[in-house]
Order: structure tokens, then sequence, then C-alpha cells
């Protein structure tokens, strides 16, 4: 498995015909892709940890998919093994009325992780170029002036959001975008397992079912979004959702993969420090002799 079999390449078209949302590679059941995704979790333990004192970068992973797909799931299994002080997980849902009185991009902006941290969007900023655009309504409630007439205003936010993009990866915030790429066949089993099960009706909101009589309108804006925002410093992940186990471990590897190249390393310690603690290593051993 390669990070560069997901990747949307910014030179080439996208296609959904090139991702297939069964797609498992050379793994054919889960017993082999559990051992694989236990040992990528514990890499991601010791990556957080450097991550974390070398505080240099910052790593953003956003989460894009149709309702579903395997979100929440994989954020808990994928960073289960993470310390959590070095972690933060945010959901973007409808924006509230403060949001709505702020440029779309000022709710994900001020919950950007800071540096040695991991940070976790829930659906993110793209939603402006999806739900908003599948459902224009919604764009009355936020209070634009004039702004460009059709496909145009799009073009002009996907131009907003690469260069917001570069803006964060040249000042150190490294970005992993993921699109959970699930059938409208699974999406229905999924649905109709919420409904039977008790501990899943919960999760169940009629809104989800609505949202499946515009599932073309939603694949022709991921489509443009794929093909207007996946750049060579934020390119887009497209990951197959319909086997969650496959899901799990394309991302936990895509994550080790990109924290691995960063070359991540514990501070080093200047001479006066490595003093410093010689003469509390010799302090804190007189102790034991003044016991004795």
């Amino acid at each position: 498995m390669e990070r560069d079999d997901f990747i949307v390449k910014s030179d080439v078209k996208f296609s959904w015909e090139n991702y297939n949302p069964k797609f498992t590679g050379d793994y054919k059941d889960k017993t082999t892709a559990k051992i694989q995704l236990q040992s990528d979790i514990e890499k991601l333990e010791k990556y957080q940890d450097k991550l974390y004192a070398q505080n240099t970068y910052a790593l953003l992973i956003i989460f894009q998919a149709m309702d579903a797909a395997g979100k929440d799931s994989t954020i808990k299994h994928v960073m289960s093994g993470v310390n959590p002080q070095g972690c933060q997980v945010f959901s973007f849902k409808s924006p509230s009325t403060e949001e709505l009185d702020h440029d779309y991009l000022w709710r994900n902006f001020k919950a950007l992780p800071e540096r040695g941290r991991i940070g976790i969007f829930n659906r993110s900023y793209y939603e402006e170029t999806l739900v908003v655009r599948v459902h224009p309504e919604i764009l009355k409630q936020e209070q634009l002036p004039d702004f460009p007439p059709g496909d145009k205003l799009w073009k002009q936010r996907f131009q907003e959001i690469n260069n917001f993009e570069k803006y964060l990866v040249d000042n150190g915030i490294v970005i992993l975008k993921f699109f959970l790429n699930i059938s409208k066949e699974e999406q229905k089993r999924r649905f109709l397992k919420r409904i039977e099960l008790p501990e899943k009706q919960w999760k169940f909101s009629m809104s989800d079912v609505g949202d499946r009589a515009f599932w073309d309108e939603y694949m022709d804006s991921y489509e443009d979004v794929f093909n207007h925002t996946s750049t060579t410093w934020a390119p887009w992940h497209i990951i197959p959702a319909d086997h969650k186990w496959f899901t799990r471990l394309a991302v936990a590897n895509i994550i080790c993969s990109k924290l691995k190249e960063l070359n991540l390393k514990y501070p080093d310690i200047t001479d006066e420090q490595r003093q410093m603690l010689l003469n509390a290593k010799a302090m804190l051993e007189r102790e034991d002799k003044i016991t004795d």
C-alpha cells in the first residue's frame, strides 16, 4: 500500500472511476490489517511525542465525507494511542450566529493546532464549497455583500482556500486532507443498521436520508473540490471507506508516512543544559548517601 495510490494528482483531472470505495489492496480480511494498524498506532504515538518535544511543526488532519462514511470511528481508532494533551478534535456542524457574523474561515482559523500538536477537523471550511453549494439557501444566511454569480463564487473560494493552506504550510502547519469514499449502497446499509440497533439510533437523523436525494450533486461538488484544491502543498487523499478496517489502516499509514518525512527528533541540549543535568544527578546521588 503506497500513499500515492490515494493522492489526487494536481495535474490530472479527477475521475471517480479511479477510486473504488471497496478497495482493500493486498489485505483480504481484518486479521492482518488489524495487526498492521496496531503497529502504526504505536509508531504514531512515538512520532507524536517527538512532534510535541520538537515544537516546530503542527499537523492538521482534515476529514470530509458523506454521512456514515466512518469519520468518527476512524478518528477514534487511529488516534487511540495518542497523548490527549497533544491532540485536539473539532467537529464543525451548522455555524452559530456568532460564526455567521464572521468570514467562513474564521471558526476554523481559531481552532488551528499550536506547534507540536495534532489538530483534527471533522468536516471543515470545505463545507462552504459543498453543502452550501448543494443547498444554496444556506448561502443567504451568511449575510455576504455582493459576490460573483454562479460558479465564479466557488472558484473564488477554491483560490482563497488554496492561499490559506499555502500560508499554513509555509508557517509549519502540515496538512493532511482525507475524503472517506463510501458507496451509496454501503451508506444505506449503515443507515439501516443505525435504525435497527439501539446503541446506534442516537446517531441517526432524517436529514441524513434526505441528503441521499442530492448524492449526485454532492459527488459533482466534491469532484470540483478535488480538481481545484488538491495542491502539491496540501493534496487530497481519497480513502476507500466501504470496509472500515481498511479505512483506518490506510489513514494511519498515511499519517505515519507524513510524520516520518518530517525527520522529527527530540531537541538537542546545550553544553550548559548538559552540565545542569550532571549537577542535578550529583545532588540526587548525594541524597542517597546521606540517607544511608
